[in-house]
Protein backbone atom coordinates (compact mmCIF):
# COMPACT_ATOMS: atom_id res chain seq x y z
CA UNK A 1 0.00 0.00 0.00
CA UNK A 2 1.35 3.02 -1.56
CA UNK A 3 -0.44 5.19 0.81
CA UNK A 4 -2.99 4.89 3.51
CA UNK A 5 -5.54 7.32 4.74
CA UNK A 6 -9.01 8.30 6.90
CA UNK A 7 -11.15 11.30 7.58
CA UNK A 8 -11.87 13.32 10.71
CA UNK A 9 -14.32 16.00 10.78
CA UNK A 10 -13.62 18.08 7.48
CA UNK A 11 -10.16 16.85 7.46
CA UNK A 12 -8.55 14.32 5.17
CA UNK A 13 -5.78 12.40 6.77
CA UNK A 14 -3.26 10.95 4.31
CA UNK A 15 -0.59 9.26 5.61
CA UNK A 16 2.59 8.19 3.71
CA UNK A 17 4.09 5.17 5.66
CA UNK A 18 7.68 4.81 3.75
CA UNK A 19 9.47 7.24 0.97
CA UNK A 20 8.32 7.26 -1.91
CA UNK A 21 10.17 6.31 -5.39
CA UNK A 22 10.22 6.59 -9.21
CA UNK A 23 8.18 3.51 -9.13
CA UNK A 24 4.87 4.57 -6.90
CA UNK A 25 5.26 8.63 -6.66
CA UNK A 26 2.61 8.85 -9.56
CA UNK A 27 0.58 6.43 -7.71
CA UNK A 28 0.39 8.39 -4.77
CA UNK A 29 -0.77 11.47 -5.82
CA UNK A 30 -2.88 10.52 -8.16
CA UNK A 31 -4.42 8.94 -5.22
CA UNK A 32 -4.50 11.55 -3.10
CA UNK A 33 -6.12 13.49 -6.31
CA UNK A 34 -8.77 11.01 -6.06
CA UNK A 35 -9.19 11.05 -2.60
CA UNK A 36 -9.80 14.78 -2.41
CA UNK A 37 -12.36 14.79 -5.08
CA UNK A 38 -14.74 11.78 -3.56
CA UNK A 39 -14.49 13.26 -0.19
CA UNK A 40 -14.29 17.01 -1.07
CA UNK A 41 -12.57 18.01 2.66
CA UNK A 42 -12.15 21.58 3.87
CA UNK A 43 -8.58 20.63 4.40
CA UNK A 44 -5.68 17.85 3.44
CA UNK A 45 -3.34 17.13 6.00
CA UNK A 46 -0.12 14.70 4.91
CA UNK A 47 1.49 12.51 7.19
CA UNK A 48 5.18 12.12 5.77
CA UNK A 49 7.46 8.82 7.24
CA UNK A 50 10.85 11.38 7.90
CA UNK A 51 11.43 15.33 8.87
CA UNK A 52 13.97 15.03 5.42
CA UNK A 53 10.88 13.81 2.36
CA UNK A 54 12.98 12.33 0.00
CA UNK A 55 12.78 13.99 -3.63
CA UNK A 56 9.97 11.78 -5.23
CA UNK A 57 7.82 12.01 -2.10
CA UNK A 58 8.20 15.63 -2.06
CA UNK A 59 7.47 15.92 -5.83
CA UNK A 60 4.10 13.72 -5.04
CA UNK A 61 4.07 16.70 -2.09
CA UNK A 62 4.14 19.64 -4.57
CA UNK A 63 1.22 17.88 -7.04
CA UNK A 64 -1.17 17.73 -4.32
CA UNK A 65 -0.12 21.00 -2.54
CA UNK A 66 -0.86 22.37 -5.91
CA UNK A 67 -3.96 20.93 -6.83
CA UNK A 68 -5.42 21.33 -3.23
CA UNK A 69 -4.45 25.04 -3.53
CA UNK A 70 -6.01 25.25 -6.99
CA UNK A 71 -9.33 24.27 -5.08
CA UNK A 72 -9.14 26.19 -2.13
CA UNK A 73 -8.44 23.43 0.11
CA UNK A 74 -5.79 23.99 3.05
CA UNK A 75 -2.67 21.53 2.76
CA UNK A 76 -0.28 20.73 5.24
CA UNK A 77 1.95 18.42 5.66
CA UNK A 78 3.28 17.02 8.74
CA UNK A 79 6.52 14.56 9.89
CA UNK A 80 7.21 12.22 12.98
CA UNK A 81 5.72 13.93 15.98
CA UNK A 82 3.65 16.19 14.07
CA UNK A 83 6.11 18.55 12.91
CA UNK A 84 4.70 21.26 10.33
CA UNK A 85 7.77 22.94 10.08
CA UNK A 86 9.23 20.02 7.17
CA UNK A 87 8.68 21.39 4.13
CA UNK A 88 7.57 25.49 2.79
CA UNK A 89 4.61 24.60 0.79
CA UNK A 90 4.36 28.98 -0.23
CA UNK A 91 5.83 28.61 -3.21
CA UNK A 92 5.96 25.06 -3.27
CA UNK A 93 7.97 24.86 -6.74
CA UNK A 94 10.52 27.46 -5.97
CA UNK A 95 10.77 25.96 -2.26
CA UNK A 96 11.52 22.53 -3.86
CA UNK A 97 13.85 23.40 -6.39
CA UNK A 98 17.35 23.32 -4.48
CA UNK A 99 16.59 19.85 -2.82
CA UNK A 100 15.29 18.33 -6.33
CA UNK A 101 18.45 19.81 -8.05
CA UNK A 102 20.65 18.63 -5.19
CA UNK A 103 19.70 15.12 -6.26
CA UNK A 104 20.31 15.50 -9.72
CA UNK A 105 17.17 16.29 -11.68
CA UNK A 106 16.96 17.67 -14.40
CA UNK A 107 17.85 21.52 -14.64
CA UNK A 108 15.89 24.11 -16.60
CA UNK A 109 17.09 24.79 -20.03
Amino acid sequence: MVISHHIAEDTLHVEIPRELDVTNRAAAALRIEALVHAHQPGQVTVHLPTDAPSPMTLSALARAHRMCQSLGITFTATGPGGRTDLVPLGNTAEALRPRLLEHGTRHDH
